[in-house]
């Protein structure tokens, strides 16, 4: 009987590497991050004079090359560090998974080989080991906390010792290296920590167009094999990409989605069809990330524009009929609802989020309302929502005529 995976087998006309455009792949060559790459390891240069680099704080917002930069100047310092007999070690945390001081320092200290749980017990004691392990020998440790902002919401204590640890130490040296897409985390600190944090801080700015274009056309060489794309298609992924703030990650996914999909049609090329169908998968995939994420009170708040949507005969409704859907839905589950000044604001937030459209409109001397629409395919958000278990009571509820206008 033939195997399953067979026919699947034999393809390979589109792809010679696909791995290229994954976010985890290190390039060779960074398009139009000189200045970046070249800050930081001024920086970092330091340590190959067995100094202490400054502490970094990195900034930009997601898809702008700041893990990628850091990557590739690390493996290029640790790389100079074994040649010149200098020890230089980059730890890479990222601060979703590893976001309380234990866990970040319990990580830590198993790279140094101490035997310490995940768990269980007191945080000092966990900090005491990590500083116990690095302090074996001369060299330099630089800690990378990428989304350093998520550690920073839970409390600034890995940060504040992290940023005195030197003192603490006979023979080894520490610098961190924070990364965030949040300009304003710092306000959460410390000033003690804050101002450690930033000795050195280096801002990646979003990539135009035409410089996400230069990227897609170096990653594309070594991705796919010759003649298979179309001319439009790499200018349409990066069109795609500058729109959403110039984001290098959505370009390389989507391109990435466009061949995969002419694969799964066993097309002979990736056309410009192929990319427009593979952003809307795309962004079916934000929007289902985005409305899981969200709190339980926004998730009311879009609920009641997806009811207001279902059943009234037009798309647009003013701000007081959703607080008064949202106030309804609240009762309906049994939670005390927010102050509409309160609701305001969240539904300003789901409009940054692009999951509504709300807009201010002058009703002449009756003043001024906003008028609130969905942003995004009901079909794509409804199941979402009811995935939350505390938001199925009101899965069959309707709007019925007394709903306040």
């Amino acid at each position: 009987m033939e195997n399953l995976f067979e026919d699947l087998m034999n393809g390979g006309k589109i792809f010679a590497n696909r791995e290229v455009l994954r976010p985890t792949y290190i390039p060779q060559n960074l398009p139009h991050r000189k200045k970046q790459i070249s800050g930081l390891a001024n920086t970092l240069s330091a340590a190959l004079k067995k100094e202490t680099p400054s502490n970094i704080l990195i900034y930009g917002k997601t898809g702008t090359g700041k893990t990628a930069t850091v990557k590739y100047v690390s493996k290029e310092l640790e790389e100079m560090g074994k040649k010149r007999g200098s020890k230089c070690v980059l730890l890479y945390i990222n601060n979703e998974v590893f976001d309380t001081q234990y866990r970040v320092f319990a990580y830590l200290a198993r790279v140094f080989n101490k035997r310490v749980p995940m768990i269980g017990w007191p945080t000092d004691m966990v900090y005491s080991e990590f500083k116990a392990g690095i302090d074996t020998e001369d060299r330099c440790v630089i800690v990378i906390l990428d989304e350093v902002d998520k550690l920073a919401t839970k409390g600034d204590g890995a940060l504040y010792n992290l940023s005195r640890i030197n003192s603490e130490l006979n023979n080894a040296k520490v610098s961190m290296i924070g990364i965030s897409n949040d300009l304003t985390f710092t306000d959460l600190l410390d000033p003690r920590v804050k101002s450690s944090l930033g000795e050195e801080e280096i801002i990646f700015p979003p990539y135009n167009a035409e410089q996400l274009k230069d990227i897609l056309d170096e990653r594309a060489e070594k991705a796919f094999n010759d003649s298979v794309i179309d001319d439009t298609v790499i200018p349409l992924c990066a069109a795609f990409a500058a729109q959403e703030h110039g984001d290098a990650r959505r370009a390389l996914d989507l391109l990435r989605v466009s061949g995969e999909i002419a694969e799964r049609t066993e097309s002979d090329k990736v056309t410009e069809a192929h990319v427009r169908v593979a952003n809307e998968k795309i962004e079916a995939n934000r929007v289902v990330e985005v409305v899981k994420t969200l709190p339980l009170q926004s998730k009311i708040v879009l609920n009641s524009v997806l009811l207001l949507n279902r059943e009234r005969n037009r798309r647009r409704f003013s701000s007081g009929e959703v607080y008064n859907m949202y106030r309804r839905l609240c009762n309906h589950l049994g939670m005390e609802p927010l102050t509409q000044l309160r609701v305001t604001d969240l539904v300003s937030e789901l409009d940054i989020l692009g999951l509504i459209n709300a807009v201010i409109i002058s009703r002449g001397r009756y003043g001024r309302t906003k008028e609130i629409s969905l942003s995004v395919p009901e079909e794509s958000v409804q199941p979402v929502l009811l995935e939350d278990y505390k938001l199925k009571a009101i899965s069959n509820i309707r709007v019925r005529a007394q709903v306040t206008l």
